[in-house]
């Protein structure tokens, strides 16, 4: 597979282990890093790259490819970041005047509910990039001080990147998903998803939205925080974000392609119960990437549901866990530092309550 030898490769594993701690650590570590995470972490893929052997044409091309194409369409995170973000800049007045006459309307309570839940349910159906943006674009204007946005921001993408597995359109894990297990025994078609996630992941993003709601929804005074509610971002910004997403999702497919070699060759060693918590990992890989190489047909359906959600969850925790987490992360400005000390917190919590609805169901599944 890829050219990855059967067996593990000492200085291979070593190599990787050590890039996979520096991934982790140096962004809370070191400031300018944790500010400046796409240079870095196009840094960490072409090491990871470079130490499993592992580079290609071909890869080079998926790199490329993946932030400006969806299943080969020619679209994608980087055109639609693009061109929502010329959109909003032209008419900020009267989508910034919309969006904070709704919330005053409803009051932030109800307006965080209804705003959580509806993205976090949509994602399937709109893809989760169209989400990201209209996410991001509507928390940078709501009159919100910036610590309620960023856990506005953080709450809404667990929910999101719950949601958005509800489809094969939601979101590439999805796709993936549903083309692997085409075949028997699962014989997998556009409601495969919804049939055996539907029941843990709607409950999930409605509790989402009821917590965002009391959570973030107590602390806000509209008319106290209103100031903060301008928009700020020039041109240039723009089309700076544009870029900075295109070389983020780039660098993930990367840095996902090098450490493959030791999701091969440790994988078939781990149970499902700890493969759940060891895919924590999404919290800074691709999760389309890791569920390329775990999924396949001879897994059991428990194993397929504990290993996707633990994908799902962990993919919150951290900014490079999902696309809705780069899109808004870049949009206001959001350090790795200041995304963890909510997301990382919250994602265990969820991943502690998801293992447990695991235990009382597994005999049932």
């Amino acid at each position: 597979m890829d050219h990855i030898p059967e067996e593990p490769v000492l200085y291979v594993v070593i190599g990787l282990v050590i890039i996979t701690l520096m991934v982790l650590a140096l962004p809370f570590s070191v400031k300018k890093i944790g500010e400046h995470l796409e240079p870095f972490f196009l840094v960490m893929g072409i090491i990871a790259v470079s130490v499993s052997g592992l580079w290609s044409w071909e890869l080079v091309k998926d790199a490329l490819k993946a932030p400006v194409m969806i299943r080969s369409l020619p679209i994608g995170i980087f055109q639609v970041v693009l061109v929502f973000g010329l959109l909003i800049h032209h008419y900020n007045k009267p989508f910034r005047d919309g969006i904070v006459n709704l919330a005053d309307k409803l009051g932030p309570k109800i307006f965080l509910f209804l705003f959580i839940a509806l993205l976090g349910l949509l994602s399937s159906v709109i893809s989760v990039i169209v989400t990201a943006v209209i996410m991001a674009e509507v928390v940078a204007v709501l009159p919100f001080s910036r610590s309620h946005k960023i856990k506005t921001v953080v709450v809404t993408c667990f929910a999101a990147g719950l949601g958005a597995v509800l489809t094969p359109v939601g979101e590439p894990l999805s796709t993936i998903l549903v083309n692997k297990l085409a075949g028997p025994p699962y014989n997998a078609g556009f409601f495969f998803p919804v049939d055996i996630f539907g029941i843990y992941v709607i409950p999930g993003v409605i509790a989402l939205a009821v917590f965002g709601a009391i959570y973030i929804g107590r602390n806000i005074s509209l008319q106290a925080e209103m100031v903060d509610a301008k928009y700020t971002e020039t041109l240039r910004g723009v089309i700076m974000r544009a870029v900075k997403v295109f070389i983020f999702v780039a660098a993930l497919i990367l840095l996902g392609e090098g450490l493959k070699p030791l999701i091969i060759w440790y994988l078939d060693k781990i149970s499902p119960w700890a493969l759940y918590w060891i895919n924590t990992i999404s919290a800074v890989l691709d999760n389309a990437t890791l569920t390329a190489v775990e999924i396949g047909p001879v897994m059991s359906r428990f194993q397929i549901l504990s290993a996707i959600l633990g994908l799902l969850i962990a993919g919150g925790m951290l900014i490079p866990g999902n696309i809705p987490n780069i899109v808004a992360a870049e949009r206001l400005k959001i350090s790795m530092k200041e995304w963890a000390v909510i997301g990382v917190p919250l994602g265990l919590v969820i991943m502690v309550i998801y293992f447990i609805a695991l235990i009382f169901t597994h005999t049932h599944i």
